[in-house]
């Protein structure tokens, strides 16, 4: 595989000076790498990716791995400080998807859905290190993609994988197409939140105007995302504001 380095450094580096961009052939976690990092103080804006990832980590601790070629794996990590970070994962959705292509839908809160089945992952860690007003906020926004057919065994969402609708594009132009956009959205949400990225979120709403179960039984009807990040449910007791990311939603079936 060869990597776009150069050319995806030219490109965000006039955004976030001081960055960096990495390929490692193998690690366990790019997410836990660049938390590791930042806990030892090394806190500048760094791009790492990994052709095979053996360990790594989903939303509510399920893992995801990689083989090289079958997938993109990646982890971008920078000091970031918005006034509320709630809708990050979402309007990071909002990046990826439109970077990639019109049908890729948008599956609250870090999903991303092609024809129901799930295309790729994001799982964001923030970490703050120093005290009072020397603390800094370290963002860590890892990216999973399916580029090549994978097999489906024992995952609870069939997979679906990039190539179906982009036959030609492998890891490494994929991540030339993401990975500007992706730093001028995080700059966008550190000045102005999430409520930008609002309506262009449920325009890719994959659950919108959906009946959906929670995992606590409740059922009910989705209607998009609050301006706040929220995934807005119309059950039997009215409209409920779904918050918390440890809450599995799904369709119906």
């Amino acid at each position: 595989m060869i990597w776009p380095t150069e050319a995806i450094w030219e490109a965000v580096s006039p955004l976030l000076p001081g960055f960096t961009v990495e390929v490692l052939p193998e690690i366990g976690s790019t997410n836990s790498e660049l938390m590791r990092r930042a806990r030892a103080g090394r806190m500048e804006p760094v791009l790492l990716v990994a052709e095979q990832q053996t360990a790594g980590r989903g939303r509510l601790g399920r893992g995801w791995a990689s083989q090289p070629g079958e997938s993109l794996t990646f982890s971008l990590g920078l000091p970031l400080a918005p006034a509320d970070w709630s809708g990050l994962s979402l309007a990071v959705g909002v990046a990826l998807a439109e970077s990639l292509h019109p049908r890729v839908q948008l599956k609250w809160p870090n999903d991303l859905w092609l024809a129901d089945r799930k295309l790729a992952g994001i799982l964001i860690e923030t970490a703050s290190f120093g005290e009072g007003g020397q603390a800094q906020r370290y963002a860590v926004v890892g990216v999973g993609i399916n580029i090549a057919p994978r097999d489906g065994a024992g995952l609870s969402t069939p997979p679906a994988w990039l190539q179906e609708v982009l036959p030609d594009l492998d890891a490494g132009s994929a991540l030339l197409r993401i990975a500007p956009p992706l730093v001028q959205t995080l700059l966008a949400f550190q000045t102005f939140g999430f409520a930008p990225f609002q309506a262009r979120f449920n325009a890719r709403d994959a659950l919108r105007d959906r009946a959906v179960t929670l995992n606590d039984g409740t059922s009910g009807t989705a209607h998009g995302a609050s301006e706040a990040g929220a995934l807005l449910v119309h059950t039997a007791r009215g409209m409920n504001a779904v918050t918390s990311s440890e809450v599995s939603v799904r369709p119906t079936p």
